[in-house]
């Protein structure tokens, strides 16, 4: 968590890093890529291809700058040069640090390479630690995408693929297995084959020479000794290939896998060697016990005529090294696995059965035999290898990242008044219904308390709607409030069905609270007597059993209908006693929780936070020097300074906290992110303002309000103007398209509660309601970084952000 100095007020630490904006200027058309993987001088298929891309992508397309974050396995000892950071694989708490760094560090877009057996916990279960909390978009290479994954492999994985924007993989069958097996949009898919060297062809005699190979029909294989590739087989045919073909050699290059050699030494390739013996072509087998770096690797693939790959594990779905034999025109004898399969086809190589000594021995010495069908299946190898080059694939991949970085979103004006014909269409003689899907109310779900007071409160508000419209849903929303009273347990209900029953006897605390909170509203702010009348009178009825109640939200909502009650009628002494125990519990509360570098009431944060402080502060406000208020104002605004601090990207823009946070100790992360959390930091900043004076609060207000407007993770616009609606909220792969009764209450309420603020501070204080545009993820890194970093610590300025 991003710690706040320990300072009692907000403006006390404005110009330090309480909102201070960390920028990271780049060049124009740059994009900061976090690339997790394993990396050189790791030896193993993963570092390998994490460190090409490393370099081939950075040096080829000259627009990106790369953050390497390594993956190590913490037992090598190994030192890795010029990483942003390095992650033991078994160590929860390096995954959650690297994913802090890479938000902080303001990144377009992180990119992850994915093997099971590279990370830690079961299955490689501890990598999800690093990607529930990154905020930027997420690219996910599968290097292995299984058939039939046990339950926890499938697990892991389609936690990774509701995370990850996209998913590259290196072959259509891979495309296919996420299709099948994992139900994967093939939209959100990228089928991008192994990158591979760019060599000229015809090479093999110069650097046989070289190798003092001169002469020689050299075979090879490449790669990390075990078992599963099929290296005995190839021994196994070598009798009848020298019998052929006398100057032919087999060349094994590699080291022994190191988990292999950690538990049985160099056992396997003994019994390769003794098996060579056995069969009398020891002599015509050279054996290379090193993992080649890549320019030697190269080399030594220049200079054998066919490479071999006898794997035993059909389902592999990438080999690298086939790729780089294949790009530089080596004739190829191979299994039948996924990668094979797919690039070996029209010629390109011959397939054999696993197993099968008599196949692989017809297979090359028909090529030995031949030399121009050799040359010419090493010509169109060549050929076909073109296709996947270093630059090839650094384009594709290139525009895999800017097909998820966020755009600068069409420019919308700040204080556009949206329409009310969301509104509406989600209401009928009942009530406000629930849920949506997509526009259209979704009528399973009924009602809920939640959001008829909700309605009510913005009856109250939005004086743009003519006066007939919002008297007659008020009466609606009351009606369906006053129905929800319980009088036999003395508790309003919350959630109702289609068909006006029941659902419960008795609501949340919460649903009660933000009805003690509504109607407290409406007492100063429903659009006619009456309704303010009768918003009293249940105040009254509701406000003894619901002040009871000890949920810190339940609490924060109560104290805040008691202070909109108390400026309607300041001689109501329940709402003052309440307000009295409700801002003495949550301060208490406070100092129970509250450490150096954790300035909250709770040891997590949950939904709705900003109520919490903003209530202290509304409170402590209202009653001036009693009560205690003067300590309701200070731990109120310690903790929405605190609050600030979380839900402020290095961007620079709004980031709510998710709802994955809930339930968890001390963090903030970063989805699914809601339309309430920006709602209450518009109004709670609000208060802030106008307890201090501070204009820094007047400029976080825009900030969250500007997240509807597509300053936000994802560079997604949720608002429209032209009914009012709100989508559901931003999630890792975009926007929720969904419309609720909550997201589009919570537009249009944050709406009015930034224009009333722009018209307590004046037009100057709040500027860019005439044709402004809203600055997505994307525009603050390009531009807007440095303004937004010059306002935001430029204590008294009257500019705004992008103004």
């Amino acid at each position: 968590m991003i710690a706040s100095n320990d300072t009692s007020g907000f403006a006390s630490a404005l110009p330090g890093d309480v909102l201070s904006f960390r920028s990271h200027p780049r060049a124009k058309g740059i994009r900061r890529i976090a690339l997790i993987g394993g990396f050189r001088p790791r030896k193993c298929g993963i570092a390998t291809f994490t460190t090409d891309i490393y370099v081939q992508l950075g040096a080829s397309s000259g627009t990106s700058g790369i953050d390497m974050h390594v993956i190590d396995d913490g037992r090598s000892g190994l030192v890795y040069e010029g990483v942003r950071s390095t992650i033991c694989a078994d160590r929860v708490e390096d995954y959650r640090a690297a994913a802090r760094t890479i938000n902080e560090d303001a990144v377009d877009a992180v990119w992850l390479q994915h093997e099971y057996g590279i990370f830690g916990g079961e299955a490689g279960a501890m990598v999800l630690e690093l990607v529930d909390r990154v905020a930027a978009p997420l690219i996910v290479t599968l290097h292995t995408v299984l058939a039939e994954p046990s339950p926890q492999q499938r697990a892991v994985l389609e936690h990774l693929l509701r995370r990850a924007s996209r998913v590259m993989v290196m072959s259509q069958h891979s495309a296919w297995l996420l299709q099948e097996v994992h139900q994967v949009d093939p939209n959100r898919i990228a089928v991008i084959p192994h990158g591979a060297p760019d060599r000229p062809f015809g090479r093999g005699e110069e650097f046989k020479a070289r190798a003092g190979l001169g002469g020689r029909k050299v075979m090879m294989t490449f790669g990390l000794l075990g078992p599963g590739k099929g290296l005995e087989t190839v021994i196994e045919a070598l009798p009848a290939i020298v019998e052929r073909h006398p100057d032919a050699l087999y060349r094994i290059v590699g080291a022994t896998h190191p988990n292999l050699l950690a538990s049985e030494g160099e056992r396997y390739r003994e019994s390769l060697a003794a098996l060579a013996e056995k069969l009398g072509v020891a002599a015509h087998v050279e054996w290379d016990n090193r993992f080649l770096d890549n320019d030697e690797l190269l080399d030594q693939l220049e200079a054998c005529d066919v490479y071999l790959t006898p794997y035993h594990n059909l389902a592999q779905s990438t080999s690298g090294t086939l790729s780089y034999a294949v790009a530089l025109g080596k004739a190829v004898v191979s299994t039948p696995y996924v990668h094979a399969r797919e690039l070996l086809g029209d010629g390109i190589g011959i397939l054999v059965e696993p197993h099968s000594a008599g196949q692989i021995a017809h297979a090359v010495t028909g090529l030995f035999d031949d030399p121009e069908a050799l040359h010419a299946m090493q010509w169109h190898a060549w050929e076909k290898g073109r296709e996947t080059i270093w630059p090839r694939f650094a384009a594709a991949t290139q525009a895999l990242v800017d097909s998820v970085v966020a755009r600068p979103v069409r420019p919308l004006p700040l204080l556009a008044t949206p329409g009310f014909a969301g509104v509406a269409a989600m209401s009928d003689a009942t009530g406000m219904l629930q849920h949506a899907i997509g526009t259209i109310p979704d009528r399973r779900h009924g009602y809920c308390l939640d959001d008829n007071v909700r309605a009510l409160m913005l009856m109250g508000a939005a004086d743009a709607v003519p006066l007939a419209e919002r008297q007659r849903w008020a009466t609606v929303y009351a009606a369906f409030i006053q129905y929800a009273w319980n009088p036999d347990v003395r508790a309003f209900r919350n959630f109702m069905n289609y068909d006006r029953t029941w659902c419960e006897s008795i609501g949340s605390e919460d649903s009660n609270g933000r009805t003690i909170w509504a109607l407290g509203c409406a007492m100063n702010t429903a659009p006619d007597e009456g309704l303010r009348a009768w918003a009293a009178q249940w105040f009254d009825i509701g406000l003894p059993s619901v002040a009871a109640l000890k949920s810190p939200r339940t609490i924060a909502f109560v104290m805040l209908g008691c202070v909109e009650a108390l400026r309607a009628n300041p001689g109501l002494e329940a709402a003052r006693m309440a307000l009295a125990s409700g801002g003495a519990e949550l301060c208490r509360l406070y100092a129970a929780s509250r450490t150096a570098d954790w300035r909250w009431f709770e040891t997590g944060l949950g939904y709705d936070n900003a109520r919490i402080p903003q209530a202290l502060i509304a409170g402590g406000t209202l009653m001036g020097s009693g009560m205690g208020s003067g300590e309701w104002l200070k731990c109120g605004l310690e903790s929405l300074e605190f609050l600030a601090t979380q839900q402020r990207s290095a961007h620079g823009h709004f980031r709510p906290v998710g709802s994955d946070t809930f339930g968890k100790r001390a963090e903030a992360m970063p989805f699914d992110q809601q339309p309430i959390e920006a709602w209450a930091a518009v109004e709670a900043s609000g208060t802030a303002w106008a307890a201090t004076g501070d204009e820094a609060w007047l400029r976080h207000a825009e900030m969250a309000y500007r997240w509807f407007l597509g300053s936000n993770d994802r560079g997604v616009v949720l608002a429209d103007f032209a009914s009012g609606r709100c989508r559901d909220g931003v999630t890792p792969q975009g926007v929720n398209l969904n419309c609720g009764a909550e997201s589009i209450l919570a537009f249009q309420l944050a709406y009015y509660a930034l224009c009333s603020l722009r018209q307590q501070t004046g037009s100057r204080h709040v500027q860019g309601n005439q044709g402004q545009g809203a600055v997505s993820e994307g525009a603050m890194t390009k531009g807007g970084a440095t303004e937004m970093a010059d306002v935001l610590n430029s204590k008294g300025a009257h500019k705004l952000a992008g103004a």
